[in-house]
Protein backbone atom coordinates (compact mmCIF):
# COMPACT_ATOMS: atom_id res chain seq x y z
CA UNK A 1 0.00 0.00 0.00
CA UNK A 2 1.30 3.44 -0.88
CA UNK A 3 1.42 6.09 1.80
CA UNK A 4 -1.33 8.67 1.65
CA UNK A 5 -1.14 12.35 2.58
CA UNK A 6 -3.04 13.13 5.76
CA UNK A 7 -2.42 16.88 6.02
CA UNK A 8 -1.34 19.71 3.70
CA UNK A 9 0.05 22.96 5.09
CA UNK A 10 0.75 25.76 2.62
CA UNK A 11 2.95 28.59 3.81
CA UNK A 12 2.39 31.15 1.05
CA UNK A 13 5.89 32.62 1.28
CA UNK A 14 7.88 29.42 1.85
CA UNK A 15 6.25 26.27 0.51
CA UNK A 16 4.02 23.25 0.96
CA UNK A 17 4.47 20.71 3.76
CA UNK A 18 2.78 17.33 3.33
CA UNK A 19 2.30 15.05 6.33
CA UNK A 20 2.11 11.40 5.28
CA UNK A 21 0.29 8.48 6.89
CA UNK A 22 3.61 6.79 7.75
CA UNK A 23 4.54 9.74 9.98
CA UNK A 24 7.07 11.56 7.81
CA UNK A 25 6.75 15.06 6.35
CA UNK A 26 7.84 16.37 2.96
CA UNK A 27 8.53 20.02 2.18
CA UNK A 28 8.38 21.58 -1.30
CA UNK A 29 9.54 25.21 -1.71
CA UNK A 30 7.32 27.66 -3.63
CA UNK A 31 9.88 28.07 -6.44
CA UNK A 32 10.10 24.28 -6.85
CA UNK A 33 6.30 23.93 -6.98
CA UNK A 34 6.11 26.65 -9.64
CA UNK A 35 8.93 25.11 -11.68
CA UNK A 36 7.36 21.63 -11.52
CA UNK A 37 3.82 22.78 -12.36
CA UNK A 38 2.16 21.09 -15.35
CA UNK A 39 1.81 24.38 -17.26
CA UNK A 40 3.09 24.46 -20.84
CA UNK A 41 5.85 26.96 -20.11
CA UNK A 42 7.12 24.98 -17.11
CA UNK A 43 7.14 21.76 -19.17
CA UNK A 44 9.11 23.51 -21.91
CA UNK A 45 11.71 24.76 -19.43
CA UNK A 46 12.09 21.27 -17.92
CA UNK A 47 12.62 19.81 -21.42
CA UNK A 48 15.23 22.47 -22.20
CA UNK A 49 17.03 21.70 -18.93
CA UNK A 50 17.11 17.99 -19.83
CA UNK A 51 18.78 18.85 -23.13
CA UNK A 52 21.13 21.45 -21.65
CA UNK A 53 21.56 21.74 -17.86
CA UNK A 54 23.11 25.19 -18.39
CA UNK A 55 19.91 26.61 -19.89
CA UNK A 56 19.30 30.18 -18.76
CA UNK A 57 16.02 30.34 -16.86
CA UNK A 58 13.67 33.21 -17.71
CA UNK A 59 13.63 36.14 -15.32
CA UNK A 60 10.47 36.97 -13.45
CA UNK A 61 8.69 40.18 -14.38
CA UNK A 62 8.15 41.18 -10.79
CA UNK A 63 10.43 42.68 -8.19
CA UNK A 64 8.34 40.89 -5.56
CA UNK A 65 9.30 37.38 -4.43
CA UNK A 66 7.23 34.50 -5.79
CA UNK A 67 4.45 33.48 -3.41
CA UNK A 68 1.38 31.26 -3.43
CA UNK A 69 -1.83 33.27 -3.68
CA UNK A 70 -4.40 30.48 -3.25
CA UNK A 71 -4.63 26.70 -3.18
CA UNK A 72 -7.53 24.35 -3.81
CA UNK A 73 -8.05 20.60 -4.00
CA UNK A 74 -8.76 19.28 -7.50
CA UNK A 75 -10.41 15.88 -7.69
CA UNK A 76 -9.10 13.17 -5.39
CA UNK A 77 -5.37 13.67 -5.82
CA UNK A 78 -4.29 17.13 -6.96
CA UNK A 79 -3.77 20.59 -5.54
CA UNK A 80 -4.00 23.70 -7.72
CA UNK A 81 -1.83 26.53 -6.51
CA UNK A 82 -2.16 30.02 -7.99
CA UNK A 83 1.17 31.82 -7.84
CA UNK A 84 1.80 35.55 -7.54
CA UNK A 85 3.13 35.58 -11.12
CA UNK A 86 -0.37 34.63 -12.34
CA UNK A 87 0.28 30.97 -13.08
CA UNK A 88 -1.68 28.11 -11.53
Amino acid sequence: MKEAPIHLDLNREQGLTISWSDGHDSFYPIAYLRRMSPSADAKQIREELKQNPLTVLPATNSQEPLTAETAELVGNYAVRIRFSDGHD
